[in-house]
């Protein structure tokens, strides 16, 4: 009987490397806040990061490609009056990020397309219904403008953003601070950890309580949990010895027992895991660790296979996760988190290795793209939509211009039966467009002209 001693996998050589110091954000003051969130959030055009300030709270949003050293008075967005403690992009347009705040507020802002030029103070939208701090903020991965924050007031609410209202008040099922908060792949779940030691699955629009799950970690401190595939939840905790664990749980079959629990090591710091659909593998990244650990996660036992580790020398207070869309395809590259240390921010590549340049088929199945499948309302009245899937082949290049305009600002003042009339008038929106920008364009030219006969006179 020939056994093999080592499980087939082609991610088992995934390895992690950190960017040259040049391609790094450097300089930027981190918030110093002990909140266990990201604090970063990025997508295939900005990478945002919550920083310190005085007098409020603020978080700065850089494009991309703005590199190296980055100057002290940078405009940051700053409308927050305490400091700000979670901040997500839309998946649907890379141009609008929602912030949460100790000031009870969550903020939905607009981020201009080659960045911020003066510091934002006025956000696009703003959703009071918190008592206390909201700490936890996740977009709806299919239905647009569906926005979910968790407070430190035991309260889920779903915002339909374009109308500017909490559409749903999920109020009576937590009954200690929630941990963690997040959506299943078409947003027909949402998955809560919370500190009176259960974990939930809810359907969120009735905010009832589907299954159930009490210590799934026996420690006291935050557990953290994610949807993987097939419905499965992946959770991390701590052991009552305050071992770090990961465990796998199939809540439809039988929620009682873990289909596998593992001990990593004795940390204090929160797992905080990310979990890619396309490839099964889920990274865990510890605030405070210098490390990311990943495995894969798959039907056969132990179910949660441990792949490798990337470490550091420096340790990470808070971590971003690109999204499919934003990665390098030729270069094999499976995931990019941005790393957030004392006073900067660094990328870290994860690169399958590979010897050819074509694209690899295997690495890259079909992905979820930025077009919603099902608006607001219509979610809310109970339908679901499957995440419509785009081919990363020639790389992802944003083809559809109907999301552009379905910003909050014109839906705040129409309904959404407006909308769709909006969507049908997309080419005369976009020859308007034009007008307007060559109109800017004009005055531009006739500023510069006037100052230079000023100059001469």
């Amino acid at each position: 009987m020939s056994r093999k001693v080592v499980r087939a996998s082609k991610f088992r050589h995934v390895f992690g490397q950190a960017v040259k110091a040049d391609q790094c954000y450097d300089d930027i003051r981190i918030s110093q806040m002990t909140w266990d969130s990201n604090f970063c959030s990025v997508n295939p055009k900005f990478v945002a990061m919550i920083v310190d300030a005085s007098g409020g709270g603020a978080f700065m949003v850089l494009p991309l490609s703005k590199t190296g050293r980055i100057d002290m008075s940078y405009p940051n967005v700053c409308g927050h009056t305490g400091p700000v403690l979670d901040i997500e992009f839309c998946p649907h347009n890379d141009n609008i990020i929602a912030s949460g705040s100790e000031d009870c507020s969550v903020m939905v802002w607009e981020i201009p397309d080659g960045g911020l030029t003066t510091s934002l103070t006025e956000p696009v939208v703003k959703l009071d219904g918190h008592s206390k701090r909201v700490g936890i903020l996740s977009w709806h991965p299919t239905a647009h403008n569906v926005l979910m924050s968790a407070g430190c007031d035991n309260v889920v609410i779903l915002w339909n953003v374009a109308r500017g209202e909490a559409a749903v008040r999920i109020d009576s099922v937590h009954t200690d601070l929630i941990y963690s908060a997040c959506w299943n792949r078409d947003g027909s779940r949402i998955l809560t950890s919370c500190k009176d030691k259960t974990m939930r699955v809810l359907d969120p629009r009735k905010g009832t309580v589907l299954f159930e799950k009490e210590k799934p970690h026996e420690g006291s401190r935050p557990v953290r949990a994610v949807f993987v595939s097939d419905g499965k939840i992946l959770s991390t905790g701590f052991s009552r010895m305050s071992e770090r664990q990961v465990a796998l749980w199939d809540p439809v079959s039988n929620f009682g027992e873990p289909l596998t629990l593992q001990e990593l090591d004795t940390s204090s710091g929160v797992l905080l895991p990310f979990y890619d659909p396309d490839t099964g593998v889920v990274y865990l990244c510890g605030k405070g660790d210098s490390s990311i650990r990943y495995f894969e996660v798959t039907d056969e036992a132990p179910y949660v296979h441990y792949l490798s580790m990337y470490s550091s020398k420096e340790s990470q207070k808070g971590m971003g996760y690109m999204p499919k869309r934003g990665l390098e395809v030729n270069k094999c590259e499976i995931a990019r988190f941005y790393k957030l240390h004392e006073r900067k921010c660094e990328p870290i590549v994860m690169t399958v290795p590979r010897k050819s340049d074509l694209f690899q088929e295997d690495l890259y199945p079909d992905t979820i793209g930025p077009e919603p499948s099902v608006e607001a309302d219509e979610w809310f009245e109970g339908k679901d939509g499957q995440p419509i899937l785009i081919s990363l082949k020639d790389g992802f290049v944003a083809t559809t211009k109907a999301k552009e305009f379905k910003v909050h600002k014109s839906l705040l003042k129409t309904t959404t039966a407006s909308a769709g009339s909006l969507q049908d008038s997309s080419g005369e929106i976009q020859s308007l467009r034009k007008e307007v920008k060559e109109l800017k364009a004009a005055i531009e030219e006739l500023t510069v002209r006037v100052k230079e006969l000023e100059s001469k006179h």
